[in-house]
């Protein structure tokens, strides 16, 4: 059913006369044309034609100019828009879905890409299956450089519907925006990304999809994520803001929950979610970044103080006591 929620954008269904092609890839884009010819270039490699796939960067008011890198690139086939202003991160998605015109959605940020066969594989998941809402793969992490760095968990099962997928997802966040593919009658049904939310609007847009629908799963790695100090992520992540705004959407995916699991997997996402961020902040704290190592460690303890947090906290404290040694004045007792 649709969900009304004055923080959900509703999408509305596309007029009965329009013209409906299978794959709609929506690129949000905000001061980044600096990798923007990447993502476009990766798309591009595998554009099936105009009667397959529609092609459209969305720019939140950008200062870099992406429209001409568009127009040299795309040569007429990537359509562009431009907000009439910066509206932010989560309105621009939501933007994107409405002006997708194709059955399945594919939002694709304009610093991150695909690898070949994205949209042959995943576009194969939905085939035939009616009951499937949404897909993912899964994805590549990569640095401002475009070198590879992690690569997503490889999930238990193997290829297709993943079983009690709301039960893993609702734990924590195990995904990033590139890999999923979205049928576009889902987000008309469930309505748009959350407007309370700032980094985390994915991951509670894929705890709704799981609670209504099946979510399929494809193992080949076919996206690529990128993370550099520029991105939103990572200026959220220095300040702990990114801890912040994962509690609210713990908050806000317990609606999504069963009553009688919602208490078990809110708790634990609580711990799962404070444990990752202390972990975050030893790696923050060797790389000579304490300011944003306190602060992940601070709304981490406010997130949860389980047994396991308080232990990696422990581990924490001795990382930390070493730093501050090695910074004392050679001599010093």
């Amino acid at each position: 059913m649709t969900e009304n929620s004055p923080f959900r954008q509703q999408v509305a269904p596309l007029p009965p006369d329009s013209v409906c092609v299978l794959w709609s890839v929506m690129i949000p884009t905000y001061n980044c044309a600096g990798y923007l010819r990447e993502t476009l270039a990766s798309v591009l490699a595998q554009d099936p034609g105009p009667d397959l796939m529609q092609i459209e960067v969305v720019d939140d008011g950008s200062t870099d100019d992406p429209r001409a890198l568009v127009e040299e690139l795309g040569s007429g086939r990537v359509a562009f828009h431009r907000q009439p202003r910066n509206t932010g991160h989560v309105h621009n998605l939501n933007t994107c879905i409405e002006r997708s015109s194709g059955q399945l959605v594919h939002l694709l940020h304009g610093d991150d890409g695909v690898r070949d066969g994205f949209y042959r594989t995943m576009a194969s998941h939905f085939a035939d299956r009616p009951e499937v809402g949404a897909a993912f793969c899964r994805y590549i992490s990569m640095d401002a450089d475009g070198n590879w760095e992690t690569i997503g968990p490889l999930e238990s099962g193997g290829r297709g519907v993943v079983e009690d997928w709301l039960g893993r997802i609702a734990l924590g966040q195990r995904l990033q925006t590139p890999c999923m593919v979205v049928r576009r009658s889902v987000y008309e049904q469930l309505g748009g990304f959350d407007a309370r939310l700032t980094h985390s609007e994915d991951w509670e847009m894929w705890t709704r999809i799981a609670a209504s629908f099946a979510v399929s799963y494809e193992p080949e790695p076919l996206a690529l994520y990128r993370v550099h100090g520029g991105s939103s992520s990572g200026r959220s992540r220095s300040i702990g803001e990114n801890v912040v705004d994962l509690r609210r959407a713990i908050g806000i995916n317990r609606s999504h929950l069963p009553p009688q699991r919602a208490d078990e997997i809110t708790s634990r996402a609580r711990e799962i979610t404070a444990v990752t961020a202390i972990r975050r902040a030893g790696r923050m704290l060797q790389a000579g970044e304490a300011a944003a190592a306190r602060a992940q460690v601070k709304e981490a303890l406010r997130t949860s103080r389980s047994p396991a947090v308080l232990e990696r906290l422990a581990l924490f404290a001795a990382l930390w006591l070493r730093h501050e040694i090695r910074r004392l004045p050679r001599g010093s007792s």
